[in-house]
């Protein structure tokens, strides 16, 4: 059984990543701060928070653990299974599609704290054994989301695909999140022959020449322009390796980016 009720902790000053975020995320913020960045708007997750995101999106995230101690998170993860037979258990369903922020900030309710709370005894709820008691505390968590925020009913039970969306905004928006290219096209409501297809069409390039020279151009602009350290540009713009980002960056301008950046990451 995949676990569905994660407890986080870490103890390094800061934690930088990214992730596409498949189900809905019912999460408490217990130390530290959490910030994300869908590519258009940014949020940010304080000690003692509840938070909502939303399934099928792209989301870079900042921890930060407070001074002397640890960033400490639970997050309760609602697959689609567990949603629909919640539906059918107790004839929820969706009245139509509503477009909210990616992030949704829960407003403090004592429902929401005394359920986290519950859920600390419980940390190997994901041995095997414990299933029933697994449906049970994610049913509960979707009963106090129902009645602190009903309004998510429309959010939690549509089980649509994401439908086709206008591709060379979406990808000018999301250029610089490092996932697979299936992603692309599964977020952009085409199969992966078709999302090929239609990339080809508008940008006059297959979608990887143009993600590794758009990610390029804005780290250039980043380093040159804005002063940033190559350090700090590689990952955001979409990189997971910084050999392998310098090679291409000195390959594509002929100079190497830290000979570009006020501070090599290396000083």
């Amino acid at each position: 059984m995949s676990k569905q009720i994660v407890y986080s902790c870490y103890v390094n000053r800061s934690r930088e990543g990214e992730q596409f975020v498949p189900v809905h995320v019912l999460s408490y913020q217990i130390s530290g701060a959490l910030t994300f960045n869908d590519g258009k708007n940014t949020f940010t997750s304080h000690e003692g928070e509840f938070r909502f995101i939303r399934r099928n999106q792209l989301l870079k995230f900042f921890k930060q653990p407070p001074e002397n101690g640890e960033f400490k998170t639970i997050s309760v993860y609602l697959d689609e299974e567990t949603l629909r037979s919640f539906s059918m258990e107790y004839g929820y369903t969706a009245d139509k599609p509503v477009d909210t922020d990616v992030v949704i900030e829960l407003k403090p309710n004592p429902l929401y704290k005394s359920y986290m709370q519950s859920l600390q005894p419980y940390e190997q709820l994901s041995e095997t054994g414990n299933e029933d008691l697994m449906t049970l505390k994610l049913k509960e968590a979707i009963l106090i989301l129902l009645k602190a925020n009903p309004e998510l009913k429309n959010v939690l039970f549509d089980f649509s695909a994401p439908g086709k969306l206008d591709l060379e905004a979406f990808m000018q928006q999301n250029f610089h999140f490092n996932v697979e290219m299936k992603r692309f096209a599964y977020l952009t409501g085409r199969s992966l022959a078709t999302f090929k297809r239609d990339f080809e069409k508008i940008f006059h390039s297959s979608p990887s020449r143009w993600l590794l020279q758009k990610r390029l151009q804005e780290a250039y602009y980043q380093i040159k322009e804005k002063g940033r350290k190559t350090s700090d540009v590689y990952l955001e713009v979409g990189f997971e390796d910084l050999s392998h980002f310098s090679f291409a960056f000195k390959k594509a301008f002929g100079v190497a980016p830290s000979a570009l950046s006020p501070l090599s990451p290396n000083r």
